[in-house]
């Protein structure tokens, strides 16, 4: 048994990182990709994307970390503990961005993760389990890291230009099988992310305890209908595409403001892009093809959604004399965080006096993709104004570095709750 581990539990828990060392750091990477009117654009594998993780890598090393990049391209830093064999507490986030973005989205959680271990190596104290920062692979994209490391990845038609990525980084398509971890490998994964909705604000800013991360069902409608001319038909004899796709809409949205024994109420659903065919100013529209997106932390309440809709579809379809055909494009399981964890954030919350928030997380993340491998909980903080993947995200340098005490604290008290 070495020095570190004579550590009390009292001086742990006086533990706190160094705020203004954690603004720096998020400042200095934000200059990596930077736009000119504010923001980043860091696409996955992009040039900017690699330098930023050249730079993450230094860090790490800084922190006492051992760094590995498996064939996935993950960066994974490990920060080892005083219990040879025991599994790793493990954070962490993603550095690349969308095509405009801001400078917190996933950056962050790295950071503070990175941050978290160097104020346990500034005070030479190690936790009986290792701990591991993790940069994922293309969060943003195909989310090919955290699928990968989860055994969720399903091979695509054309795999000739992820070959090439994977390569730029360090990766390989070949070997992603290897990148798999399991219940022996973590004892949990915690994810620290600004929110990126506007629940936290709007109630004072709080710490947000994630109950879990919302499944997904994405639709195309595709309604057929028949295109004539805007003055010469009757309206009693019109088949208009777009009198149905109105109608499903209003529909979508009352599925999405509903709250009843089969519908939790926080439910949401969004029809995001039409499609009119021919689109012409003195022209029935002939065809519609919209798109549906409906999320909910419960399969039964998205089940239940569906079939609404379904029911909805029906009957626009009669009233305008319309086809219409409903393909589903996209289904994710939700991800609920495990109820240790979410207390155990709480906990933490409550020892740096913090209020608190319960909510789902109703955008994906990498921790969705580790809650198949272990014991999963997230973190929020607040976002200003609700906005995030938009050059005005932005936290704050206060809420930023409580964000990152809960996070210390809450590795602190897992690394207690599971013996090795």
């Amino acid at each position: 048994m070495g020095p570190d581990t004579l550590q009390t539990p009292e001086s742990i828990h006086q533990l706190r990182v160094n705020g203004r060392r954690l603004d720096r750091t998020i400042a200095q990477l934000a200059t990596i990709g930077a736009l000119p009117q504010g923001g980043i654009s860091r696409l996955a594998f992009s040039s900017e994307d690699i330098q930023a993780r050249s730079a993450v890598k230094r860090l790490m090393s800084t922190a006492g970390m051992a760094i590995t990049v498996d064939a996935a391209g993950n960066i994974i830093g490990r920060y080892s503990g005083y219990c040879p064999g025991a599994p790793a507490l493990a954070t962490g986030s993603h550095l690349d961005s969308v095509p405009v973005g801001g400078i917190y989205d996933g950056t962050y959680g790295v950071l503070a993760g990175i941050e978290v271990v160097q104020t346990l190596h500034d005070s030479d104290i190690r936790l009986a389990h290792p701990i591991e920062v993790i940069v994922f692979t293309d969060e943003e994209s195909t989310m090919v890291g955290s699928k990968a490391m989860a055994g969720q990845l399903r091979s695509g038609k054309d795999t000739g230009l992820l070959r090439d990525n994977l390569r730029r980084i360090g990766g390989s398509l070949d070997h992603l099988a290897s990148v798999r971890r399991s219940i022996h490998d973590f004892a949990a994964f915690v994810e620290l992310h600004v929110e990126q909705g506007p629940v936290l604000e709007a109630a004072g800013n709080p710490i947000g305890l994630v109950t879990g991360i919302v499944g997904q069902r994405r639709y195309v409608i595709t309604i057929a209908g028949r295109a004539s001319h805007a003055g010469t038909t009757p309206m009693a004899m019109r088949q208009d595409a777009l009198l149905a796709a109105a109608k499903l809409v209003v529909a979508v949205n009352r599925i999405g403001n509903a709250q009843t024994a089969d519908l939790s109420g926080e439910q949401v659903a969004t029809v995001g892009a039409l499609t009119l065919t021919p689109n012409a100013v003195n022209t029935i529209p002939g065809q519609v093809e919209m798109t549906v997106d409906m999320r909910d932390l419960s399969d039964d309440c998205l089940d239940r959604m569906a079939a609404l809709l379904e029911r909805e579809i029906e009957a626009a379809a009669a009233t305008t004399q319309t086809r219409i055909l409903m393909q589903p494009t996209l289904q994710n399981k939700p991800a609920p965080a495990n109820s240790h964890i979410h207390h155990t954030i709480g906990e933490a919350c409550q020892s740096l006096a913090l209020d608190t928030l319960s909510l789902p997380s109703r955008a994906s993340h990498d921790a969705q993709n580790m809650a198949y491998v272990t014991d999963m909980g997230m973190i929020f903080v607040p976002s200003r104004a609700g906005l995030s993947h938009a050059t005005d995200e932005y936290t704050s340098p206060h809420l930023c570095t409580q964000g990152a005490n809960v996070l210390l604290q809450t590795l602190v008290r897992l690394d207690g709750h599971y013996r090795v």
